[in-house]
């Protein structure tokens, strides 16, 4: 996965519209709605997530390698960067959220990350 906080997941906007992810990548695998009403775009590699009003919310990949800029983060070494840092870091539901680097995973799951819109972190701590 490749991350740009709160911008871009492998560059894919956080300000696309379900249309033009349809457009950009062909009809995904399914489409349904979660339990917290957002509606998920799976493809298989990659879900992403969007409000009713069609902004993007979070994009779900598996990630053996976080990207972020320059830095090539292995998933097994993911919570020990956060930890180290991210002083803003916290976990909620089994997560472990980054609020600087906009994304949360699992530590003790497989490899998938989930990128988070700015405007989610909030929701998150909330939880």
């Amino acid at each position: 996965m490749h991350l740009t906080p709160f911008i871009a997941v492998n560059a894919i906007s956080f300000g696309i519209s379900p249309a033009e992810l349809v457009a950009r990548l062909g009809p995904p695998d399914r489409i349904e709605r979660n339990n917290v009403a957002l509606t998920a775009h799976d493809y298989g590699h990659s879900v992403y997530r969007f409000q009713d009003g069609g902004r993007l919310e979070e994009v779900t990949q598996r990630a053996p390698v976080l990207h972020l800029g320059a830095l090539a983060i292995p998933f097994a070494a993911l919570n020990g960067f956060v930890g180290a840092q991210d002083d803003d870091a916290f976990e909620r539901a089994g997560f472990v959220v980054s609020p600087r680097f906009g994304f949360a995973f699992v530590p003790a799951e497989p490899d998938w990350v989930t990128a988070l819109a700015r405007h989610c972190i909030a929701t998150w701590r909330a939880l």
